[in-house]
C-alpha cells in the first residue's frame, strides 16, 4: 500500500510538472497551445506504439472511439490555452470541475446510481470551482478555458466508462493519444517553433512528465484498489500551487484558497464514501 501511495505522490507531482513546462512554452516563449497539445499526444503515442497489435485497426471503424478522442483533444488544447495566461494552481482548481461533469453525465446517460450525499458533495465542489473562476467583473476570462477543459475531460471520463468493453486498456490509451495527434497535425505544423535546445527541452519535458505521470498512475492502480488511492488525486492541486509559486511567484487569491478547500474537501469525503 505505501509503495502505491509513494508512486501516486510522484505521479500527481509529475502531471502538474508537465503542465508547468507547457506553460513555460506558451506564456514565456509564446508558442501556440495547439503545438504543446500536439507534441504531448505525439510523444505519448510513440511511447505506447510498441504495445499495439494489428487488431487495433478494428477500433477505427467505431465512431465512438473518434468521439472520445475528440473530447480529450479539446480538453488538452483548452487547458494549454488557459495555462498560457493563468496561474498554474488556478487552472488546476478550475479543471477539477471534470469529476462533477462526469458524475452528472454518468447518472444521466449511463444510469449509474446517485445518492443525495454524493450529489451534495458534487454541488459543494462546484461552488469551490465558482470561487476559483469568479465569473463576472472580478473573474479572469482565461479561466473559462480551464472550465472548458475540465468539462471536456469529465465527458471523456464518462465516455471511457461507456467504451471500456470495446477494446483493451492499452488499445484505448493508444487511441486517445494517436488519434488526437493525427487530428492536430495539420494545425500544429503551421505553428512549429524554432528548433532551439530550449524549445526542444521544454517540449520533451512537457510530454515526458505528463506521460510519465499517467503511466505511474496506471501502475499504482494496478497495485492497490482505486478507491483507496482516489483521495491522493487531489495532491495535484498542492503540487500545482507549489510549482506555480516556485517558478512564477504565483500564490492563489484568498478567495481562490477558499475554493481550493471546498474542492479538495468535497473530493476527499466523496472518495471516502466510495471506499
Amino acid at each position: 500500500m505505501w509503495q502505491a501511495v509513494l508512486i501516486m505522490f510522484i505521479a500527481m507531482s509529475a502531471v502538474p510538472a508537465g503542465d508547468l513546462f507547457g506553460k513555460l512554452l506558451t506564456s514565456v516563449h509564446g508558442e501556440a497551445p495547439v503545438y504543446v497539445a500536439w507534441s504531448r499526444f505525439l510523444v505519448g503515442a510513440l511511447m505506447a506504439l510498441p504495445f499495439i497489435r494489428p487488431r487495433f485497426a478494428r477500433l477505427l471503424k467505431d465512431w465512438r472511439i473518434w468521439f472520445r478522442a475528440g473530447l480529450i483533444t479539446c480538453g488538452v488544447v483548452s487547458i494549454q490555452t488557459a495555462l498560457s495566461t493563468e496561474p498554474l494552481a488556478d487552472v488546476f482548481a478550475a479543471f477539477f470541475i471534470g469529476p462533477i461533469i462526469s458524475y452528472a453525465l454518468a447518472a444521466l446517460f449511463l444510469r449509474e446510481p446517485i445518492t443525495p450525499l454524493r450529489t451534495l458533495l458534487m454541488v459543494t465542489g462546484f461552488v469551490g470551482v465558482l470561487l476559483v473562476v469568479r465569473p463576472g467583473p472580478d473573474g479572469s476570462p482565461g479561466l473559462l478555458w480551464a472550465v472548458a477543459a475540465g468539462s471536456f475531460y469529465g465527458a471523456f471520463l464518462t465516455s471511457s466508462r461507456w467504451l471500456a468493453h470495446v477494446g483493451t486498456p492499452v488499445e484505448l490509451i493508444f487511441s486517445q493519444l494517436a488519434l488526437p495527434a493525427l487530428a492536430l497535425t495539420p494545425v500544429a505544423l503551421l505553428h512549429l517553433p524554432p528548433a532551439t535546445p530550449t524549445i526542444a527541452g521544454l517540449t520533451l519535458g512537457s510530454a515526458a512528465f505528463s506521460a510519465g505521470g499517467n503511466l505511474l498512475l496506471l501502475y499504482a492502480y494496478a497495485q492497490t484498489a482505486a478507491t483507496r488511492l482516489a483521495p491522493f488525486v487531489y495532491f495535484q492541486l498542492v503540487a500545482a500551487t507549489g510549482l506555480g509559486w516556485a517558478v512564477f511567484g504565483d500564490l492563489p487569491h484568498p478567495v481562490t484558497w477558499a475554493g481550493l478547500a471546498l474542492i479538495v474537501g468535497s473530493g476527499l469525503v466523496s472518495a471516502s464514501l466510495r471506499r
